[in-house]
């Protein structure tokens, strides 16, 4: 139990900062990214006796986070269409004020623009932002490297045709 709990305290202290930006690309708001992030780490120490060491743990932590983002989407969406939100009542907290205004514009941008994917685009890319390798991604997804390095190519391609038309 000690190693066990010693392996997550470790993992989520190296990982924690990409999983809650790939919680906040699942999320509308800023209350529940933190939401579902709690439910990633919970999900993921209920997994830890799981994990057999067949990848690496960074791998097995994006898939746990990953599947239970696409199951937050998947009510989330189902439970919006019973109810109608009011985003003049929603504040977004964007984060610290960067001092270059322009590369605020087109962060901002970038995220709108990444929500509009489809969740199996969007996977893909929120995993390439934060830095994996394409050998990681598809080790994560269950895709072929050379699949992802093709979707990610074509993916960066919308990115910019969406940031573009926004601009």
């Amino acid at each position: 139990m000690e190693k066990q709990k010693s392996l997550f305290l470790s993992t989520l202290e190296k990982n924690q900062d990409k999983l809650y930006r790939l919680c906040s690309i699942y999320s509308d708001n800023n209350e529940d990214s933190k939401d579902l992030f709690q439910e990633v780490l919970v999900n993921i120490w209920k997994s830890m006796s799981s994990f057999k060491g067949n990848s690496s743990i960074g791998t097995w932590i994006f898939r746990i986070a990953l599947n239970v983002c696409l199951r937050f989407k998947s009510k989330y969406t189902k439970h919006q269409n019973r109810f109608i939100r009011l985003d003049s009542m929603t504040i977004c907290n964007i984060g610290s004020q960067v001092e270059n205004e322009k590369r605020d514009e087109k962060l901002i941008a970038l995220r709108k623009c990444v929500k509009k994917l489809n969740d199996g685009d969007k996977a893909i890319i929120a995993l390439y932002l934060e830095g994996l390798a394409y050998r990681e991604i598809s080790d994560i997804l269950g895709l072929s490297e050379n699949h992802v390095a093709v979707k990610i190519k074509r993916i960066k391609s919308k990115l910019l045709n969406c940031i573009n038309g926004m601009l």
